[in-house]
């Protein structure tokens, strides 16, 4: 993972400071968090950490919503997000795999597509 990406997904920020940045309310925060729009790291004691990356996320949210998305379409539109972001290194496994299988390396009894 790249030093940016390591840096943007370590969560570090409070509640408090990821209302201030967004402009949220903490309870729209939880309210978006119940319904699975994102999953902020819990410390021991339980307290959310937001990552730049849930900062973005809620951002995106809020922006969708004041576009005039529902939040059932905003729902929507992060699932379909998340299932077409294909990881760095995952994208790499499936690239070497075709490209082996292209080659006559392997073949797909041996190792199936995921």
């Amino acid at each position: 993972m790249r030093e940016t990406e390591v840096r943007r997904s370590t969560p570090v920020l409070s509640i408090g400071t990821a209302c201030t940045i967004t402009g949220l309310t903490a309870r729209q925060i939880r309210y978006y968090e119940s319904q699975g729009l994102l999953k902020p790291h819990r410390t021991a004691g339980g307290q959310r950490q937001f990552s730049m990356n849930d900062v973005d996320v809620l951002l995106a949210i809020k922006d969708d919503l004041a576009a005039g998305y529902t939040l059932g379409q905003v729902k929507e539109r992060r699932a379909s997000e998340r299932n077409n972001n294909l990881s760095d290194e995952k994208a790499r496994v499936l690239l070497r795999d075709e490209m082996l299988r292209t080659a006559g390396f392997l073949n797909d009894t041996e190792f199936p597509r995921n």
